[in-house]
């Protein structure tokens, strides 16, 4: 921390004398600088992808429009997130936020993150790096030999078939699995993980870090079940992984309990 506060008072040399804008925390922003990096500027990535009209009529098994379109309209807003990051000097993004909305003829991804670079540096890589942890977790992985590359991501969409009058019938008078929606479920899950593990190993990671799912049908097409899952695409670049060693720290910010007299009612 001592570091990180002498950092700032010394003060960067900017070559671009851009003013900071950023989304982290001060306990990330001094992380960053204890480090060796430095925030640079907020940056976005936005897209909205088409979805090929009746894509969510009444079918079987998976709508494979709706699925292109969402992972098409992230992958682009994650290049323009690059393209954003390597305008203003970042060597990455951290801390990205997506926000993902399914329509009936659309899909739209905005994707908002914070641009680092190690402190002095300039040039930035070919390929800056997104990464959706944060700027704390980005600190660990680095400390432990590892660093983000990209966002992985993966999602399907799954008709959940019609009953029929007697399996309908049976179901409104007892208390059964509703066993087409639960398949529909367990079929778009895996279509959408091993979409997402496929765009890791595209990107040349090792592994997938912090995923998030989103499950659910879909609210103007009940008979659809959709799945999304993304997360960071994570590879190591020491010459193997290095355990980190934990501090202990205690906060001297408790809570201070007063004495209350009414407790004291009823007692002799």
């Amino acid at each position: 921390m001592l570091q990180a506060v002498t950092s700032l008072s010394q003060g960067v040399h900017r070559p671009d004398d851009r003013a900071v804008t950023s989304d982290l925390t001060v306990d990330e922003s001094l992380l960053l600088h204890a480090l060796g990096w430095e925030p640079v500027d907020l940056v976005f990535g936005v897209s909205v992808t088409a979805v090929q009209a009746g894509a969510w009529t009444w079918g079987r098994g998976q709508l494979q429009s709706p699925s292109d379109a969402h992972n098409l309209a992230v992958s682009t807003a994650s290049s323009r997130l690059r393209q954003e990051c390597a305008a203003v000097g970042g060597h990455g993004v951290v801390g990205v936020r997506a926000g993902v909305e399914i329509h009936p003829r659309h899909v739209d991804v905005a994707l908002v993150g914070t641009a680092v670079r190690p402190i002095g540096s300039d040039r930035p890589p070919v390929q800056p790096f997104v990464s959706g942890l944060s700027a704390r977790d980005f600190a660990l992985l680095a400390a432990a030999g590892w660093s983000p590359i990209g966002l992985a991501f993966g999602a399907s969409f799954v008709y959940a078939p019609r009953r029929d009058a007697a399996t309908a019938l049976r179901q409104s008078r007892q208390n059964v699995e509703l066993t087409n929606p639960t398949q529909a479920l367990y079929a778009a899950r895996e279509a959408a993980m091993e979409r997402m593990q496929a765009s890791g190993l595209a990107l040349g990671a090792q592994g997938v870090v912090g995923v998030q799912i989103a499950e659910g049908p879909m609210t103007f097409a009940r008979h659809v079940i959709g799945f999304t899952a993304r997360g960071t695409a994570v590879r190591l670049l020491a010459g193997e992984h290095r355990t980190i060693t934990p501090d202990i720290v205690l906060p001297l910010n408790d809570a201070v309990v007063q004495f209350e007299a009414e407790a004291l009612r009823g007692r002799r």
